[in-house]
């Protein structure tokens, strides 16, 4: 198809966007007319907000908080839908066999965290808040990524760092850091998000494609082979993918959920990263 639009994407390299993978692969998105060049980018969500506010990509998919606080703060990017309907588990790691044995003993420790902005950085003050702790004792060490994450806690650079705990699970397997606990997001996890002069240029494509790959996220959730799928291509146990397939819901019907944005936003607010002003109107800054 000679007038098909090219668009680049970016998103993590782990299990929750194999329904994007596999959509790429079977031609999905250009038989719609859309051929879309996926990136992966393990720096996680910061990174992802570098390329859409550099136009290296076009359209990401990213932590639902992550990306309200850029668009909030002044990001050229809109949300075109949640994408991953069920809240994340953030597994709290900590050095191998070092003295922090409990989420409580993490107060006043410092945490790795990919980038400023990044979910690891923004579930912090959530695990904080949720313990009472002051927030203004938070300490971070930017390290990029998962690895550099490890690479942390081995050399006590950092003695803490959140990061979706499936994912992570064959390090602490290796006993390269310890799992002590979790934090859940307070809200759908994963969204969809574009810069915004392509939101507001192509939105009949943009509509097409969420619905290519919620529909293709539905497949995912009902085949009983996707397990075994999932645990060879991204080199996960089998009964771990079993467990977060049952835990995980994509947004199969495209439904809107304002109401998780307002929890985001009033959020964000109580944990001071966005001010009173930042946040007003937030329903127009944030949709197109």
């Amino acid at each position: 198809m000679t007038n098909e639009l090219g668009l680049k994407i970016g998103g993590v390299p782990e299990h929750f966007n194999l329904p994007w993978r596999l959509a790429i692969e079977e031609g999905k998105f250009q038989e719609i007319g859309l051929n879309l060049h996926w990136s992966d980018m393990s720096g996680g969500t910061g990174q992802m907000i570098r390329g859409l506010e550099t136009g290296s990509i076009d359209i990401a998919v990213l932590l639902t908080e992550g990306i309200t606080k850029s668009i909030l703060q002044g990001l050229d990017a809109k949300i075109l839908e949640v994408y991953v309907v069920s809240p994340l588990s953030w597994g709290i790691h900590v050095p191998h066999k070092g003295a922090i044995k409990k989420p409580e003993d993490v107060e006043d420790q410092t945490f790795a965290i990919s980038r400023y902005g990044s979910g690891s950085h923004l579930m912090a003050y959530v695990m904080a808040d949720q313990h009472n702790w002051n927030l203004d004792n938070l300490k971070f060490n930017v390290i990029g990524d998962v690895y550099g994450g490890l690479w942390a806690l081995e050399n006590n650079e950092a003695q803490a760092f959140l990061w979706e705990k499936y994912t992570t699970f064959p390090f602490v397997e290796q006993g390269k850091c310890d799992y002590v606990g979790d934090v859940v997001t307070p809200w759908p996890c994963f969204v969809i998000a574009a810069r915004k002069e392509i939101a507001e240029k192509y939105p009949e494509m943009l509509a097409g494609m969420c619905a290519v790959v919620n529909q293709k996220a539905q497949e995912v959730k009902e085949n009983p082979d996707s397990a075994n799928m999932i645990s060879w291509r991204y080199n996960l146990p089998l009964e771990q993918v079993q467990k977060w397939l049952s835990e995980t819901d994509w947004n199969y019907e495209g439904t809107d959920y304002p109401l998780a944005f307002e929890k985001t936003t009033h959020y964000l607010k109580k944990l001071n990263l966005l001010s009173e002003e930042e946040a007003e109107g937030w329903e127009e800054k944030l949709f197109v």
